[in-house]
């Protein structure tokens, strides 16, 4: 039974006040990460940095994000945890807003930094915001509220502050019910071309009739597409291409020169786009068949190009007016999306190389990892009676839709054995496991970047040694989890610490930490961690002592570097906090140093987990070969040796599943016949 606004506020609040206690934080910070952190997952914006700051000179600002794009987005907060559901009025709206237009203001006018704190983050954002005003070529600004918008308000026109185009967005409580109600748990885009372009987009169908899977060719003109993604950014592009581009920068060369020097061969030259849609509209014009309404567009394929029309507009002024991509749009419904809008972004990018790892949430790493959040138990903490679960969301909103069809009771006992405070997302594991692997600065470069250097990674990794991602590797990944977020805590509670940058100090800090036990040549013990659900005395005393450093060294940058968030995206930042490594391993306690873990117990205990994930697999990979039946295998055979599909070793190991159960494969029998099933699903040949 869907939940009414006024019982999802309560709800939210309740997850508020568990969040803002498991994460230390205040609430008013932990409603505006949680409302980020949304609208990143769901490409509405880029990332997210809180910085609080109010004057009593009509100023407010509550958290911003500079992209690579020249838009800087400023986020302000109407958040006083009210009991009821509220009504949000445009005076509320425009006097919110006009806080935030006073401030960027202030900041790219009349000098307001000068009259700020140096290592606040007010004053970092104020002094970025001065630097970069030739840069900033939009400014977005975004209100979240509790309340509930009022119906009266219609839209929010553009506007101009100091020169820069200005657009509007509310993020009220109604519009994030409604998102994660929703079956995709994101806001689809309604696009009215009509509306937008004051025509549809001509088109053919290419479908025969199945309603479920509508089909059309269309050739949308360059200037439409610019204009979509200029509007729309990464909203309009399907999440596994969000992490391509993020991985691999966002124009091409190759395609740039068509723009610029052959624009009527581009055409001919681009591949095109493939997009998928939830609905669409058409209508018949004296030219044809035209789309004339689109919802929830999403570009699967060609996200580059799209990309790259846009930017060679701005960048080089490029008349698009000439150009046109053709596209390939499928209607998939909400009901089928999830299982096969992935197929559909895979398939169409292998003409780019785009390997697996880019098609995250469906790699078989995570559902590998979901797999053991449903299974294993975490230890009951001291004092506890029951032992519960850190439930991974490999795909957005699994937590709510497990919930979603239980009884009142059922959802108590989901909520104990799983609690909200031990969930953890794709992009919430790409940081604890980074800050210690491979590098703190991706986690510095905001939630999407590191996710996706992350990926890149996996997928480089589970193509060597899938084995090498175990339950001991869960259990790790938990147990880092368990350091990360108890960071934040203790950050925030430090004599020093001023409210400002604790994300940045937590990534670095958790880097100093890995970088010491590589230099002792001894590593964490994890696994204890994992058997605690938590840290002991020694590790909340080396934390306090590393965090202080490095809290030293991020706050005075070098000349010429005005913005701390900035500084601690850079390579020289790591450098300099690295050269302070001896001088802090000094001062750790040596009870620390005696808790280490030597190299050869680490790899022991790695060596048998990789052992026990191979035998795990194998009993997986007889358990789906024993589910099919025999004559099923002859069949397969059968077809496979027609097409002269099959190798001598194949032949001969499918003999022996032609008959089961007579006879029983082996497990390393078991694989083959695995990758002989998917041969066989690939030539359209079903055998179960």
């Amino acid at each position: 039974m869907e939940i009414t606004t006024a019982e999802f506020l309560h709800d939210f609040h309740q997850e508020l006040l568990a969040g803002a206690e498991a994460n230390g934080r205040f609430q008013l910070s932990e409603f505006m990460e949680t409302v980020a952190n949304e609208l990143i997952e769901t490409g509405v914006t880029e990332g997210f940095e809180l910085c609080h700051f109010r004057a009593k000179r009509g100023m407010r600002v509550d958290g911003y994000w500079f992209d690579d794009e020249g838009i800087l987005d400023l986020f302000v907060a109407d958040y006083e945890s009210r009991d009821d559901l509220a009504s949000l009025t445009k005076t509320d709206v425009d006097t919110t807003f006009k806080r935030v237009e006073n401030f960027f203001e202030a900041s790219i006018s009349k000098g307001l930094a000068a009259d700020l704190e140096l290592t606040s983050p007010e004053y970092g954002l104020a002094r970025q915001i001065t630097d970069r005003k030739g840069a900033i070529r939009r400014l977005r600004l975004t209100l979240f509220s509790e309340r509930s918008l009022s119906e009266r308000i219609k839209e929010l026109p553009d506007s101009v502050v100091a020169d820069i185009p200005v657009t509007y967005q509310i993020w009220d409580i109604s519009r994030l019910h409604r998102q994660r109600s929703s079956r995709s748990h994101k806001e689809p885009l309604d696009l009215d071309f009509e509306q937008m372009f004051g025509s549809g987009i001509s088109c053919l169908p290419a479908h025969l009739g199945d309603k479920a899977y509508q089909s059309y060719l269309t050739v949308m003109p360059a200037e439409v597409l610019a204009s979509l993604y200029e509007r729309f950014g990464a909203r309009l592009l399907e999440q596994n291409v969000r992490t391509f581009l993020q991985a691999r920068g966002t124009v091409n060369k190759g395609i740039r020169a068509t723009i610029l020097n052959e624009p009527g061969m581009f055409f001919s030259y681009n591949n095109g786009i493939t997009a998928t849609a939830q609905s669409v509209e058409t209508n018949m014009t004296d030219s044809g068949l035209a789309i004339t309404r689109v919802i929830d567009l999403q570009i699967v394929n060609g996200g580059q190009t799209t990309a790259s029309l846009f930017h060679t507009r701005r960048r080089d002024k490029a008349d698009l007016s000439q150009i046109f991509v053709q596209m390939k749009l499928s209607v998939i419904d909400s009901q089928n999306s999830e299982a096969v809008v992935p197929k559909i972004s895979e398939y169409a990018n292998t003409q780019n190389r785009v390997n697996a790892a880019d098609f995250f949430s469906n790699h078989p790493f995570h559902i590998r990892m979901e797999g053991f959040s449903r299974r294993i138990w975490a230890p009951a903490k001291n004092g506890a009676q029951r032992e519960t679960k850190w439930f991974y969301e490999r795909a957005r909103g699994q937590y709510a839709d497990a919930q979603s069809k239980l009884t009142p009771s059922e959802q108590r006992r989901f909520k104990a054995e799983n609690p909200k405070p031990q969930m953890f997302t794709k992009t919430d594991l790409a940081k604890f496991e980074n800050v210690w692997d491979d590098h703190p600065r991706y986690v510095n470069l905001g939630a999407q970047k590191n996710f996706a250097q992350y990926a890149h990674r996996i997928g480089r990794e589970w193509e060597k040694s899938s084995d090498s991602f175990n339950e001991h590797y869960f259990k790790r990944s938990v147990a880092r989890g368990l350091i990360f977020r108890a960071t934040e805590r203790l950050v925030s509670t430090q004599p020093w610490y001023k409210g400002g940058y604790r994300a940045n100090i937590v990534a670095y800090t958790l880097a100093v930490l890995s970088e010491i036990t590589k230099r002792k040549k001894g590593h964490l013990d994890f696994l204890r961690i994992w058997n605690e659900q938590g840290i002991d005395a020694v590790m909340d005393s080396v934390l306090s002592i590393v965090s202080c450093v490095v809290n030293e060294e991020i706050t005075r940058p070098p000349d010429g570097i005005s913005n701390i968030s900035e500084w601690c995206k850079k390579e020289a930042c790591w450098d300099r906090i690295q050269g302070r490594t001896v001088e802090i391993e000094k001062r750790l306690p040596s009870e620390f140093y005696s808790q280490l873990v030597s190299s050869d117990e680490q790899a022991a205990e790695v060596r048998t987990a990789r052992q026990t994930q191979r035998i795990d697999n194998g009993i997986e990979a007889q358990r789906q070969v024993l589910a099919v039946p025999a004559e099923k295998w002859s069949r397969l055979h059968g077809r496979l040796i027609e097409k002269a599909l099959l190798t001598p070793k194949e032949i001969g190991i499918l003999k022996i599943a032609m008959q089961i159960p007579e006879k029983i494969p082996t497990e390393k029998q078991c694989t083959v016949l695995l990758g002989i099933l998917e041969k066989g699903r690939t030539e359209g040949i079903v055998a179960d």
